[in-house]
């Protein structure tokens, strides 16, 4: 909480020094101006062009610090994201690192039976998995914000795609066939690539699921929009979003609650990457929800293949 505090006094600072600065600005503005129409007779236009020009540039002052300001809050959370960032990286690769290193000096220093063994390598290729994992995660994210890389895209039939995002997430997560509910046109086409729709998709189906408390349950519903687009809804009954953060879940490193300090696994980075794919679909997407407790909705908007001439 050190972090909260000392973004706390700056803020505070910066909005007392703003606000004496506009008030000596004024009070200096009323001042001049009450003594201005007591000699407005002796004034020039050169002292009437002179007190615009005063006028003006306290308007830019006052500006400027306010911007300032904001610029400086804005950076502030960004580092304090990143340091959180790096603090996740870190613990998803030091702990199936660890388990690894234990594992491979069990096996060199003993002599397991066959059955242990095989108990051992399946562990140590879990592990293995989670640091691709971490490491897919961390190029997703670059390769998301390169708007210079060519993108092939192609019709794509959802239900399949879908299907295929959620037996892998269930699998990983080991849910029953209850837990995750499709509900979506045999024939339904959007136009994108499907590397990066599965990405797409299997992020939002992710967190859903992690911030989920049991029964996971989560619901895709695919529906037209528009005539050319078609919209794919994810909604789950889990923690939810407080309304002052909906905008801000789809920034870089930002997690619910959690941007300075973590306290669940992940990145910060699956919906920044869910953002940046979408877009570079040509679609969009939109979170919703009602608030803490109440569950949230996730709208991802998609064009369909041009109809041929």
């Amino acid at each position: 909480m050190a972090s909260r505090r000392s973004i706390g006094f700056p803020v505070t600072l910066a909005v007392v020094l703003t606000a004496m600065a506009l008030s000596l600005a004024v009070g200096w503005q009323v001042l001049v101006f009450s003594e201005a129409r007591a000699v407005a007779r002796e004034l020039t236009r050169i002292d009437w062009l002179l007190f615009a020009f005063g006028v003006v540039f306290f308007a830019g002052i006052i500006i400027g610090t306010l911007w300032l300001c904001m610029w400086l809050v804005r950076e502030m959370r960004l580092n304090q994201r990143q340091r959180a960032f790096l603090d996740a990286v870190t613990h998803e690769m030091k702990t199936p690192l660890a388990s690894l290193r234990l594992y491979v000096e069990t096996l060199e220093r003993h002599d397991p039976d066959r059955e242990h063994r095989r108990e051992f390598l399946e562990r140590m290729q879990g592990d293995l998995k989670r640091l691709d994992e971490t490491v897919d995660q961390v190029l997703s994210a670059a390769r998301s914000e390169d708007s210079g890389r060519h993108v092939k895209r192609e019709p794509v039939v959802l239900e399949s795609l879908l299907r295929g995002c959620m037996d892998e997430v269930c699998e990983r997560y080991d849910l029953g066939p209850e837990a995750v509910v499709l509900d979506a046109g045999a024939a339904e086409t959007v136009c994108g690539n499907p590397n990066e729709l599965s990405v797409i998709f299997r992020n939002l189906l992710e967190n859903a699921v992690k911030y989920s408390d049991d029964p996971v349950e989560v619901r895709i519903l695919v529906r037209s929009s528009n005539g050319d687009r078609v919209e794919i809804e994810l909604s789950d009954r889990g923690i939810g979003i407080p309304r002052v953060e909906l905008r801000k879940i789809f920034q870089r490193f930002y997690q619910v609650g959690r941007d300075v300090q973590r306290t669940a696994s992940g990145l910060g980075l699956g919906l920044f990457i869910v953002r940046n794919l979408v877009r570079r679909q040509g679609g969009r997407v939109v979170a919703c929800s009602e608030g803490s407790g109440q569950g949230s909705r996730f709208v991802v908007t998609l064009r369909r293949p041009p109809v041929a001439a």
